[in-house]
């Protein structure tokens, strides 16, 4: 999806910067994404939910906070405090530029963070927290070695996950001082809690604390064996797909392609990677994509995938159409079908046409499974009534294409 540089301006005047996901047509709604703490904005976890929520039609802004990033400030000067005015600040900029948010969204102290500031944002109508601590000073332990240095001096400079940052005194106090029992239990929002009970960063009782304080309407999502970070790719698409889903119901009704109901599919390049586009077909989104093999990113089915699937998916509607019409008790059906480019004299089960042209031809193998028992005589007729597939027609007839070039 398209990605937008944005600055915006701090509590306390700093420029931030930030990066706006855009989806393709219409926005449904905005979130607002607040990183872990001394994370940045283009954390893998981050970006991956941001492109989901993109996908669903949910703008996504997500920020470095003071001092952090490419953002202005000094980070010894920040505290938990500050980050949450930074996220009214960030609200603030929404509602001015685009629409206030209607999601937020926290990883670790981030969760901290949105719980703290989801009670001054009126338009929010759900909050979720990854792997967030139940209370600000859980933070303290990252350098509970230095904090008589830091109480002593002022600041300290302290060593988190092998880099060096500053810390003074008033992020120490901020964080011992804020109670946010009394936050979570004033929220006006559905709640999602996502933690992994392998957390060694955030204990799993953070979670329970956060969900158990809560009000109705709360969900709880275990990330089974992912770390704090979600540094691998699969425990951040898992998480994002979740939000995605949850967050669905949160929001309007999606509209076919954006405003205009237009009949057609469209397909986009996000621009993300190399081959990724975004297809919008009705009120459906998804990727396309290609596996890593051959330079994709895998976030979605290839272009034969996607014909393969119709042609499946065109020969279980036609059997379950004629078992209707016919009144037969037909089991389930499946339908796998692969493709490959083969020598068409090499094509055992082609038309003799197909065998004698030249070069390759596309091969598509359907085989047909029906739960239950299906007679010989039944099986020979649902092969005849599969053949009648409008798709399987296309794919045996000479369709036509015809291209055209807009510019400008």
């Amino acid at each position: 999806m398209p990605v937008e540089k944005r600055t915006f301006q701090s509590h306390d005047g700093h420029q931030l910067a930030a990066r706006f996901d855009r989806p393709e047509g219409r926005v449904r709604g905005v979130a607002l994404f607040a990183h872990c703490f001394t994370c940045t904005k283009d954390i893998v976890a981050a970006r991956r939910i941001a492109a989901n929520l993109a996908r669903l039609g949910v703008a996504v802004l997500r920020f470095d906070f003071t001092g952090l990033g490419s953002s202005e400030g000094e980070f010894a000067n920040t505290s938990f405090v500050s980050n949450v005015a930074d996220l009214i600040a960030a609200a603030d900029h929404l509602r001015q530029t685009e629409q206030a948010p209607v999601l937020l969204i926290g990883h670790s102290l981030g969760g901290a963070a949105v719980l703290a500031a989801a009670g001054d944002i009126p338009e929010v109508k759900g909050v979720v927290t990854i792997g967030a601590p139940a209370d600000a000073e859980h933070v303290l332990h990252n350098f509970e070695g230095d904090l008589d240095a830091i109480e002593r001096e002022g600041s300290a400079e302290v060593t988190l996950g092998g880099r060096t940052f500053r810390i003074g005194k008033g992020f120490v106090e901020a964080a011992r001082e804020t109670e946010l029992t009394g936050r979570i239990k004033a929220l006006r929002a559905s709640l999602l809690v996502m933690h992994s009970p392998i957390d060694q960063t955030v204990g799993i009782d953070n979670a329970t604390r956060i969900f158990t304080a809560a009000r109705h309407p709360k969900s709880f999502i275990s990330l089974d064996t992912a770390d704090h970070l979600l540094s691998k790719a699969e425990d951040a698409e898992f998480a994002a797909e979740v939000i995605a889903g949850w967050a669905s119901r949160l929001l309007p009704g999606d509209q076919p392609q954006g405003e205009e109901a237009i009949e057609h599919v469209r397909v986009t390049e996000t621009r993300a990677s190399k081959f990724q586009n975004s297809v919008q077909a009705g009120r459906h989104r998804f990727f396309a994509d290609e596996p890593a093999s051959v330079g994709g990113t895998d976030t979605g089915p290839t272009p034969y995938d996607f014909l393969s699937a119709a042609l499946g998916a065109c020969t279980s509607m036609t059997l379950r159409i004629y078992a209707e019409f016919k009144k037969l008790d037909l089991g389930t059906v499946t339908v796998d079908v692969s493709h490959a480019k083969v020598h068409a004299k090499d094509c055992m089960d082609c038309t003799e046409e197909q065998k004698n042209g030249k070069g390759k031809i596309d091969r598509f193998e359907r085989v047909i499974t029906v739960d239950g028992n299906v007679p010989p005589e039944l099986a020979d007729k649902l092969e005849e009534i599969a053949n009648k597939c409008p798709v399987h027609k296309t794919l045996e007839g000479k369709a036509s294409v015809i291209t055209k070039v807009e510019t400008g």
